[in-house]
């Protein structure tokens, strides 16, 4: 785990990323999504870190998958350090981030809050 990547602005885990690494993280120039990312330009024109700082519940851009979504309303509800915290226990336990491509443990959800609990526990 790359803890210092964090979240991105959309609340996937640049953190566990293993899919580019030279990528800096989504604050970063050597973000692969800088020119087309919506929440990345949705966020930075409102003045905002990321989309959990936000007061709308949006679904826009990354925002409309599962995962973004439950990971930007964990983060609203307990706090960044708290899912950096869980992310780093689950990968102890062997919760994989990205197993196949960028599919991973975290993507066999369809709601929200079913994965805000596995995110606490790691476990289904």
């Amino acid at each position: 785990m790359r803890r210092e990547l964090g979240i991105a602005r959309c609340g996937l885990a640049c953190c566990l990323c293993s899919e580019n690494a030279e990528c800096g993280g989504c604050h970063s120039d050597s973000c692969p999504g800088i020119t087309q990312c919506e929440n990345r330009r949705c966020s930075a024109e409102k003045g905002l870190s990321h989309c959990f700082a936000c007061e709308k519940d949006c679904k826009k851009g990354l925002l409309s998958k599962i995962k973004p979504y439950a990971f930007t309303l964990f983060v609203k509800r307990y706090g960044m350090d708290r899912l950096l915290d869980c992310l780093e226990e689950n990968e102890g336990r062997g919760v994989v981030y990205h197993r196949e491509g960028i599919v991973g443990d975290y993507d066999d959800f369809d709601d929200a809050e079913q994965l805000i609990a596995f995110i606490k526990t790691g476990k289904r």
